[in-house]
Parts: C-alpha cells; structure tokens; sequence
C-alpha cells in the first residue's frame, strides 16, 4: 500500500473511534468528536471519513446485531487497525516535533 497521507479530520475521527467505548458507530462517535473536541461536525462527514479511513486500512468495520430499536436495522461499528494505530502515533510524534521546535512564550515589551 503506498504512503498515506492522515488529515487533521481523519486524525479526530481515528481518535473518536478509540475514545468511544462501547458501540463505535457513526453516531456515538460524532458525539464524541462535538463532546470531546469541541468541533461542530455532520454526520454526513463523519460518514465519508470513516469509509476513507476504512478504504486507507486505518479502521475495520463489521455489522453489529440486529436491534429493535433501529427497526431491525444493524449498526456498523468500527475499529482501529494496526496501521491506522500506526498512523496515529505517527501524527503524534510528529505534532511533538514540531511543537517542541517553537517558542510562543509570549514576551514582554516596555514601551519607554
């Protein structure tokens, strides 16, 4: 598979996908993202992010149980694989590098 590049919004769905932990599906997870990150979001774009993370190899999805509270309709629930965990500590590690390279101290000007 070639080199993949992970957006800022892939990076949050991968991390909402990881942080919800009981039912990862769309829904919970666009929860979590407007809970957890602040970030009013779509369920329409959490929907075409989770296929693009699947498509890249970064999540796995499988069909949950059939519930009556869907209608009998089944939820698709995801989870990380290896290499999206992968990915994922990658954009860490490289964030840190980056953040350890500045210096937003604010400084302090006298005027005379």
């Amino acid at each position: 598979m070639e080199d993949q590049y992970l957006g800022a919004f892939e990076e949050i769905v991968l991390l909402a996908v990881c942080g919800v932990e009981e039912d990862p599906y769309a829904v919970p997870i666009q929860e979590h993202i407007e809970n957890r990150a602040g970030r009013k979001t779509s369920i329409g774009s959490v929907y075409r992010t989770l296929s693009r993370l699947e498509k890249k190899g970064y999540l796995r999805s499988r069909m949950g149980e059939i519930t009556r509270e869907r209608g009998g309709k089944r939820k698709r629930l995801y989870e990380i694989s290896s290499l999206g965990r992968s990915r994922l500590l990658e954009a860490r590690r490289t964030r840190s590098r980056l953040w350890s390279d500045l210096n937003l101290t604010p400084t302090l000007r006298i005027s005379r």
